[in-house]
């Protein structure tokens, strides 16, 4: 769903009623997931702090510092408040990661994409061929790949490393899209987007939660994968409200609130509403999507639809503390 032409008329015109970028999005998004976090949260951060040291992640003083900003374990948490300890392990561990390999890519693919070739290689031959890793990075994917493949079915690592690849792939196309001239229209931002939000791995983690496997009906029922794509969408669209004045500042062009902000020629604070406005519809149609759908599903098809809204919860209550997007916060909104 799109915000109309006269909607965003509107929009552009209205009094903006709140000091700062944070208490205008909490003044104006919808969010009808309450608060929820894990109870292995602790035991998860202690976990993802050993396994970045295992694999030399963090011995760049530098990515420490942005895990600490990041709090990966806390996401983790919060987008899945009811799996057991060794799912909850494997989603912050894989949060952690992402972030690194992310952040990455994005400072070496800035400016020459193809310079993004050789680490996005060597990801595709891990998840694709099972190729011995040659980096840190590499070692550390192919572990994580271990880990989902010790704990879910062959068809659901099979789904997490495709979903997998698509991210990986997303990254390529992200860095195309930094370098291109003029920047790239809002849809094709966002279809990179949901690439990049690197969500859609995560959800096979989430089938195996479920006490037993999902049906054949429930996982290619016509309606779960625009649930799939709705979930991430909200989710990753919410956490680029918070981190706008983040990215603004470093340059970043694939962020819906920018995406608004360069086709309507507006203030930063103006394009947060209007992003407010699809991310809330967007959630509309997901509970409205969801609630059609849920008579039709076994207990695991709705146990697995609540981890997509888990990620959006999650990244809701996240994005509002975790010092990676503090800027928010410092932010007016009245400019």
């Amino acid at each position: 769903m799109s915000t109309t032409h006269e909607e965003i008329t509107v929009a552009l015109q209205e009094e903006i009623p709140a000091d700062n970028l944070k208490d205008l999005i909490d003044a104006n998004l919808y969010m009808p997931f309450p608060f929820l976090s894990n109870r292995h949260e602790s035991e998860s951060a202690a976990g993802v702090d050993t396994w970045l040291r295992t694999w030399g992640l963090t011995d760049d003083p530098a990515v420490a510092a942005m895990i600490v900003k990041t709090r990966p374990a806390e996401l983790a948490s919060y987008n899945s408040p009811t799996v057991d300890r060794d799912v909850l392990q494997i989603v912050a561990n894989q949060i952690a990661y992402q972030f690194i390999f992310d952040d990455l890519a994005e400072e070496v693919g800035r400016h020459r994409p193809g310079r993004l070739l050789p680490m996005l290689s060597e990801s595709i031959g891990i998840l694709r061929d099972g190729r011995p890793p040659v980096t840190p990075l590499g070692a550390a994917l192919a572990d994580l790949h271990r880990q989902v493949q010790e704990r879910c079915t062959p068809a659901q690592a099979a789904r997490w490393a495709w979903n997998s690849r698509e991210y990986v792939h997303g990254l390529l196309y992200e860095s195309v899209a930094q370098t291109h001239s003029p920047p790239v229209r809002m849809e094709l931002c966002n279809s990179i987007r949901s690439l990049t939000a690197g969500i859609e791995p995560f959800y096979p983690l989430y089938e195996a939660a479920q006490p037993c496997e999902l049906t054949p009906k429930d996982l290619h029922h016509a309606t779960m994968q625009h649930l799939r794509r709705l979930s991430v969408d909200a989710a990753v669209w919410t956490a680029d409200l918070f981190s706008s004045v983040k990215e603004q500042r470093t340059g970043g062009m694939v962020n819906l609130a920018l995406a608004y902000q360069r086709a309507y020629e507006c203030s930063l604070p103006q394009a947060v509403t209007l992003a407010i406005r699809r991310i809330n519809s967007t959630i509309d149609e997901f509970e409205t999507l969801y609630e059609k759908i849920k008579p039709e599903l076994s207990p695991a098809g709705v146990g697995y639809v609540e981890g997509m809204s888990g990620w959006i919860r999650g990244c809701y209550y996240w994005s509002r503390t975790v010092p990676r997007y503090a800027d928010a916060t410092a932010m007016s909104s009245v400019h």
